[in-house]
């Protein structure tokens, strides 16, 4: 399912989401599906991958750090607790969005990474008060693979100080690939989330899957 989402292949027959919409042999509905099947969970397993990512490279951190809310009382996803750099402490807010939406499109297909890009500015716009205190990073990761070009940065940069940790020169390698292991992953989940209401309550793959 995973290669077939990301190759744009026929990986089922054309049928209704869960959510009534319409769903096309390729599948790549169920990305975006507004039921949202195995969205917490990715976020959850992102934001854990750049957690623990921090701590093992001697950055103590803490999730959704308490008294610390932007404007409209959500909180970053996770805060260092020593800084980062320039003497102020990093925060940071990951976000998966989907390549191929349709509110995405007419980008991504002019520019690899747009949607990323454009999520980034939102998180930026939503940060805007704590930014004159930490250092905030945007980590938004497409569904077929690109990131922006701070989270690119950012991951780079955390490879490079688990590698000073460790000792292990593929550190970075290791973290990429993790990440869209687990975005890949969750493609599935949400793929197959699109078929959960079934009148059989299987599963219609294509002739090709």
């Amino acid at each position: 399912m995973a290669v077939g989402l990301r190759l744009g292949l026929a990986i089922c027959e054309p049928h209704t989401c869960a959510c009534g919409a319409p769903v096309s042999s390729r599948g790549s509905h169920g990305l975006s599906c507004s039921l949202g099947f195995g969205r917490q969970a990715r976020h959850v397993t992102v934001n854990d991958l750049i957690f623990r990512g921090l701590n093992r490279a001697g950055i103590p951190a803490v999730k959704e750090p308490s008294g610390l809310t932007r404007a409209d009382g959500k909180r970053p996803d996770g805060q260092t607790l020593i800084p980062w750099c320039s003497g102020r402490a990093l925060i940071w807010d990951a976000t998966v969005v989907d390549t191929v939406a349709a509110s995405y499109i007419n980008g991504t297909a002019a520019e690899a990474g747009a949607a990323a890009e454009i999520a980034a500015t939102r998180k930026h716009t939503k940060y805007t008060e704590l930014q004159r205190r930490y250092i905030f990073i945007p980590v938004a990761v497409e569904t077929l693979g690109p990131l922006n070009r701070e989270g690119l940065d950012f991951i780079s940069e955390l490879g490079r100080r688990l590698t000073t940790t460790t000792g292990d020169n593929r550190e970075t390698r290791f973290f990429f690939q993790s990440l869209s292991v687990t975005v890949q992953r969750f493609n599935a989940v949400a793929f197959q989330g699109t078929m959960s209401r079934l009148p059989d309550g299987g599963e219609r793959w294509s002739q090709q899957h």
